[in-house]
C-alpha cells in the first residue's frame, strides 16, 4: 500500500473483545479523550427493545458520547451483516467528515471483519431442495455438519441458530470453499488501530456471572415478558442469548435458578468463541484494560 493510499484512508479505532470485557466503558472513556464517536458492532444491539438482555448501554452510561447502529430496526427484521456493513460504513464516513474519530466497538466478529477488513459477501441463490433436506435435522446435528465442513467458520455462528447454520452450509456447498474464502476480501477504505479488551478467564467468567445477576435485578424477566407480548415467538427473540433461557423459565420448562445458570453458561461459551475469533487477528493489541487508557 502506498503512502498516498494510506493517507486517503479513514482512520478508525476498533475496540473488540468478549462480552463483559469492558468494551463499552473503555470505548466511551477513549471517545472522551480523543473527540470520538462510537459505532456499535453488535448483531443484537441493532434491535429495538433488546435492552437488558443484551447489556445495551443506557443513555446515562453513554455519558453524552454519540452511539450509532443501536436501536435501528424492529426485532422482526432479519438484519444481515451486509446491511450492517453498508450502513456502518456511511456512519463512519459521516463521523470522520465532521472531524471526529470513529470508534468501532463490539464483539460480533463477523460484523467487525466485514466492515473493517472489507469482506465481500458471496451472492448465492437459495437452494430450496437443500434447505428442505437440512431443516429435518436438529440444530446440534446441523452444527456438527458445519463443524466438519468449516471449523473456523462455525465460530461465527451460534450453535443453535438453525437458520444461519443452514445458510452457511448452503454457501459452502455452492462455492466449495470455507466461509472465509468464499467471502473474499477487497482493500479496506479504513486504516484501523486494533485494541483488545480482555481479562484472565476466571475474572472474565466472574464478570459474566455478575452481569447476568444484574440483568435479573434490572428486570430481565419483565423485559422478556413484554417482548413476547409485543412480538410473539419471533426468530430473533427465541434465538438470542439472554432471552431464550428466560423463555424456558416462563414456559415452565425449567426453574428460574436453572434458566439463569444456563444463561451464564451460554454466555461464557459465547465469550470463548468470541476470543477464539479475535485471537486470529494478530494486529489486535491485547491486555488493554478499561482503566488503563494509553492516550
Amino acid at each position: 500500500m502506498s503512502n498516498t493510499s494510506s493517507k486517503m484512508k479513514i482512520k478508525v479505532i476498533a475496540v473488540v473483545g468478549a462480552t463483559a470485557s469492558g468494551k463499552t466503558k473503555y470505548s466511551i472513556e477513549l471517545a472522551k479523550k480523543i473527540n470520538g464517536e462510537i459505532v456499535s458492532a453488535d448483531s443484537r444491539l441493532v434491535y429495538k427493545g433488546f435492552d437488558i438482555g443484551t447489556a445495551k448501554p443506557t443513555t446515562d452510561e453513554m455519558e453524552g458520547i454519540p452511539h450509532y447502529m443501536i436501536d435501528i430496526v424492529e426485532p422482526e427484521v432479519d438484519y444481515s451483516a451486509g446491511l450492517y456493513k453498508t450502513r456502518a460504513t456511511e456512519v463512519i464516513c459521516d463521523i470522520a467528515s465532521r472531524g471526529k474519530v470513529p470508534i468501532v466497538a463490539g464483539g460480533t466478529g463477523l460484523y467487525i471483519d466485514i466492515l473493517l477488513k472489507n469482506f465481500d459477501l458471496p451472492e448465492i441463490e437459495p437452494d430450496v431442495s437443500l434447505r428442505n433436506e437440512l431443516s429435518a435435522y436438529s440444530s446440534a446435528e446441523l452444527y456438527s455438519i458445519l463443524l466438519s465442513k468449516d471449523p473456523e467458520g462455525a465460530l461465527t455462528i451460534e450453535p443453535n441458530d438453525k437458520k444461519k447454520i443452514i445458510r452457511a452450509i448452503e454457501i459452502i456447498n455452492s462455492t466449495g470453499k470455507s466461509l472465509s474464502l468464499s467471502r473474499g476480501v477487497s482493500e479496506s477504505p479504513f486504516e484501523v488501530e486494533w485494541i483488545g479488551c480482555n481479562y484472565p478467564r476466571d475474572v472474565l467468567y466472574e464478570r459474566i456471572n455478575k452481569r447476568v445477576d444484574k440483568m435479573l435485578e434490572d428486570g430481565l424477566i419483565d423485559e422478556v415478558r413484554a417482548l413476547l407480548k409485543k412480538h410473539g415467538r419471533i426468530y430473533n427473540l427465541i434465538n438470542t442469548i439472554g432471552y431464550k433461557e428466560i423463555i424456558q423459565y416462563l414456559d415452565g420448562a425449567m426453574s428460574l435458578d436453572d434458566s439463569v445458570e444456563l444463561l451464564k453458561q451460554n454466555t461464557r461459551k459465547y465469550a470463548k468463541r468470541q476470543l477464539t475469533w479475535f485471537r486470529k487477528n494478530d494486529k489486535i493489541k491485547w491486555s488493554v484494560f478499561p482503566d488503563k487508557l494509553k492516550r
